[in-house]
């Protein structure tokens, strides 16, 4: 496929964006743009009007009010400029993935193969220049089959740029070159691109060094320009424009359908699986500073079956707001996985897809952070003995924790295994931070008699322990002052078991207020 480029100018950017929107009517004045130096203030940047009445870069602020008294004038900004720039480059991103802002007044954009979608070339052209138009820019595009040719034919010419007679009658100024190299050329009587085809190619160079020659060549296609997305492109990406915009939930719906087809036909290729996608809607009402709707969608491990993940999809698809309608919707997978093919036993045992997808409905539901589960972790005191982790599939490497087989998450290979302690008892449920009681031993050892939580009284029957367990000295500020923690397993008189420690030891010289101190952890039961 023949390589397309479009080039967009934008000749009075800075000045644009200070008279469009709510200043609007600020258009029909003389405005200049201006910056310090050397202590003068000198005129960077003019709309059409100051223009018209001799206005030009450079002159000094003192020489532009001699010409037009009643000028207006502002600050030059060329950071909110670039921000500016930057997000046009990114509203571009409806007629083509691959956009990057050009210098400080354009944006290139690389539309091979994507023209057919608005009805060839010149109905894109028309339609990208309909918009900044509305949105109050100047602008003027070009469409060629080289970076360096549609740049210059953009600002210098508006012929045919598929002709290279309409490139041979452009000024030199095309071609990009330093200001010293134009005088030089000038001064020869070479002043168009054409005049460059009759002279020897050696002479040129050591006339004028090589990057007269190394233009020349871009422009013609004979060198490669690559063009740099300003964000990065996924590499599983399927757009959809319409010819006429969607509003109603089964049209959405349906495109939503179309996109997964032909998404996961390209994961399955590449023998991949979906873990994150994104769905970007565009409006037709956007605006350059409007940012496209979006859904964002998580899989609990990859996956490339279009129709589960528009069951999932369906659950959130009612959040896009059509308004007048949508003429553009992109969705790409932002996060893959490698994913191999996938065969189920005869009988459909060993087959957890429906564990999978309901773990991803949940998700979609609640929000991802809200599924978790719990797996061991290497440590002896129990708030930290467990540790979050994915539903499925098993943390990755630096993860605090190493799964338990039995919870279908095996280790990775090399890895050792933190296994739940079967040696002891553990309460279901914990408290976090434990909570403080008041208890009442016989002895300082023993365990409590009585122990008053929330202020109710509960009364010691049934009593197992110590099970003494120590700080972890390799952790500066584990546990609760550094003391060991002796817990015991206690009954109350009505059924209820609870799991007390004491925090700290008893010693003859130890003061009133540092007392050990008791703590409810946990219930059993």
């Amino acid at each position: 496929m023949a390589r397309r480029i479009l080039a967009l100018w934008l000749p009075r950017l800075p000045t644009d964006a200070r008279t469009r929107g709510p200043a609007a009517d600020r258009r029909a004045l003389p405005l200049a743009l201006l910056r310090t130096e050397r202590g003068r203030r000198l005129v960077v940047a003019v709309n059409r009007v100051a223009e018209t009445a001799g206005i030009l870069p450079g002159l000094t602020l003192a020489d532009a009010r001699a010409l037009l008294p009643g000028l207006d004038v502002a600050d030059a900004t060329p950071e909110d400029d670039a921000r500016l720039l930057d997000r046009i480059a990114g509203w571009c991103r409806r007629y083509s993935p691959w956009t990057a802002p050009d210098g400080t007044d354009g944006v290139m954009i690389d539309i091979t193969g994507c023209a057919h979608l608005f009805g060839g070339e010149a109905a894109l052209l028309a339609d990208l220049h309909r918009r900044l138009r509305d949105a109050g820019f100047a602008a003027r595009a070009a469409i060629a089959a080289t970076p360096a040719a549609a740049w210059g034919l953009a600002r210098f010419g508006d012929a045919d740029s598929r002709r290279r007679e309409a490139l041979d009658a452009l000024p030199m100024a095309a071609l990009r070159l330093p200001v010293a190299t134009l005088d030089g050329l000038a001064a020869v009587g070479l002043r168009r691109i054409g005049d460059l085809h009759a002279l020897p190619r050696a002479a040129l160079a050591t006339r004028f060094g090589d990057g007269l020659l190394r233009r020349f060549d871009q422009a013609l296609g004979r060198l490669d320009e690559p063009v740099s997305p300003h964000r990065p492109v996924e590499p599983h990406e399927a757009r959809l424009a319409f010819a006429e915009p969607i509003a109603t939930a089964d049209t959405i719906a349906a495109a939503m359908r179309h996109l997964l087809g032909t998404l996961c036909a390209g994961l399955e290729a590449a023998g991949h699986g979906a873990r994150r996608l994104v769905l970007e809607a565009h409006r037709t009402d956007r605006r350059l500073d409007d940012a496209p709707q979006r859904l964002t969608l998580g899989a609990s491990r990859p996956t490339r079956d279009p129709a589960v993940l528009a069951r999932l999809f369906g659950q959130i698809l009612e959040q896009v707001e059509p308004g007048p309608g949508i003429e553009t919707m992109i969705l790409a997978a932002t996060e893959t996985a490698p994913l191999g093919a996938i065969q189920a036993a005869l009988d459909g045992e060993g087959d957890d897809s429906g564990l999978g997808e309901l773990v991803d409905r949940l998700g979609t539901r609640l929000g991802e952070r809200a599924v978790l589960r719990l797996v061991p972790r290497e440590s002896w005191l129990p708030e930290r003995s467990v540790a979050p982790a994915r539903p499925l599939g098993h943390p990755p490497p630096n993860h605090p924790s190493l799964g338990h087989p039995s919870l279908g998450c095996p280790p990775a290979a090399g890895d050792s295994i933190a296994r739940w302690p079967d040696d002891r008892p553990r309460p279901v449920r914990l408290f976090s931070p434990p909570e403080p009681v008041e208890a009442t031993a016989p002895v300082p050892d023993d365990p409590p008699l009585q122990f008053r939580w929330r202020g109710v009284l509960h009364r010691v029957r049934r009593a197992d322990g110590p099970e003494r367990i120590e700080t972890e000295w390799w952790r500066p500020g584990a546990g609760r002052g550094g003391n060991p923690r002796d817990y015991y397993r206690v009954e109350d008189r009505d059924g209820r078991r609870f799991w007390l420690f004491r925090d700290g030891l008893y010693r003859p010289d130890t003061p009133p207020d540092a007392a050990p101190r008791w703590y409810l952890h946990g219930f059993f039961g």
